[in-house]
């Protein structure tokens, strides 16, 4: 059945689908009708070949949908956390499955404890399916309809401030669970991270930028952005909970320098900043996920004020008697909410990015 070439137009249905009717006379030629599957097949030219169901069945070529699967072969004197960043490695390039195959009959202690772990905290969706004597295979059974990205981020966002809040928390709060507490919320995020990581190259690959709730593919570098500073918030809070901890050991075993309580106008003062640096990234973020350009443009006018409020810290803590061990955490706390605002700013320039072409009119 071949004709005159026929343009046909594209319609939209819905945030991310379109559309276009098929020839008559074709689907009434292969027997086709309103139900029936067809397969499609992009060529390496970008043209695209529908192919029925039915006809591919009769061939014997009908196929299920793609899966990505890779092997990994582990000797027993290959190192388990080197087998672990692999592992990682692979789900964040959008990995469907993994099998870890052991070269001798019987999977060493060490290597099986060090893959259960992984995939039980940090790899987000994944688990293992089967175990052999001597292969462990691991399913990723999450996909991005269940947990879009916009959503992956805010949540990530919430435990990052989260953890930051409780490590400067610890500082005047005798609870020593604290840090346990920050370090979970930290590992969390580090799940999110990876997990928004492997949705984003697994759209980009798949041109699947619309699904994802983009406009276009330039976006998918700026949600990366976005998503390494939440983790570097993260990291950043279980730094400063190491060393409040830290310090809490040398004030119960008497040796600061100078005996002196924590100064509390100067936590006060810090507490307040590091509210303002909170309040300014969810700001930042509420700009990116609402496409705000003017919010977004807003936010970085305001960061004078936060930089003079800054150095007037940064003063005030230069200027007071304390140990120098605790005005070290002081200025810790300090660095923290700076770069905070800092990944705010980073925040609101992705948005205008995103959004200047809307933004402005093209001639």
């Amino acid at each position: 059945m071949v004709g005159d070439l026929e343009y046909r137009k594209i319609q939209r249905v819905g945030k991310g689908s379109y559309v276009v009717t098929l020839p008559q006379e074709w689907i009434r030629g292969l027997g086709l009708g309103k139900g029936d599957h067809l397969a499609l097949e992009v060529q390496e030219d970008s043209s695209l070949v529908l192919l029925s169901r039915k006809m591919l069945e009769a061939r014997g070529e009908d196929k299920q949908p793609y899966r990505k699967e890779y092997r990994i072969a582990v000797g027993p004197k290959d190192d388990p956390q080197s087998v672990c960043r692999q592992i990682t490695s692979l789900y964040v390039v959008s990995a469907d499955l993994i099998r870890i195959r052991f070269k001798e009959v019987g999977i060493p202690p060490k290597h099986k404890t060090a893959v259960s772990c992984l995939a039980k905290n940090l790899l987000l969706g994944s688990e293992i399916i089967d175990e052999t004597p001597n292969e462990m295979t691991l399913q990723i059974l999450i996909n991005h309809p269940d947990f879009p990205v916009e959503q992956a981020i805010r949540r990530m966002a919430i435990l990052a401030l989260s953890a930051n809040r409780d490590a400067i928390s610890s500082l005047d709060d005798a609870d020593e669970s604290l840090v346990k507490i920050v370090t979970e919320a930290c590992n969390d995020a580090e799940r999110l991270n990876l997990y928004i990581i492997r949705q984003l190259k697994y759209g980009l690959e798949r041109n699947m930028f619309e699904e994802l709730g983009f406009k276009t593919q330039k976006e998918f570098l700026g949600y990366r952005i976005v998503a390494n500073d939440i983790k570097s918030i993260a990291d950043n809070a279980l730094n400063i909970a190491n060393n409040v901890a830290a310090l809490r050991k040398l004030i119960k075993d008497q040796l600061l320098l100078l005996n002196e309580p924590v100064d509390e106008e100067m936590r006060s003062q810090l507490v307040k900043f590091n509210s303002k640096a909170h309040l300014f990234l969810e700001e930042a973020l509420k700009a990116l996920f609402k496409r705000d350009y003017d919010h977004a443009d807003r936010l970085i006018s305001e960061m004078r004020p936060l930089a003079i409020l800054e150095n007037e810290l940064i003063t005030m803590i230069s200027t007071k008697k304390m140990d120098p061990n605790i005005s070290s955490i002081f200025r810790l706390i300090l660095d923290s909410s700076r770069r905070i605002i800092e990944y705010g700013r980073n925040v609101a320039e992705v948005t205008l990015n995103r959004t200047v072409e809307e933004k402005s009119q093209l001639f």
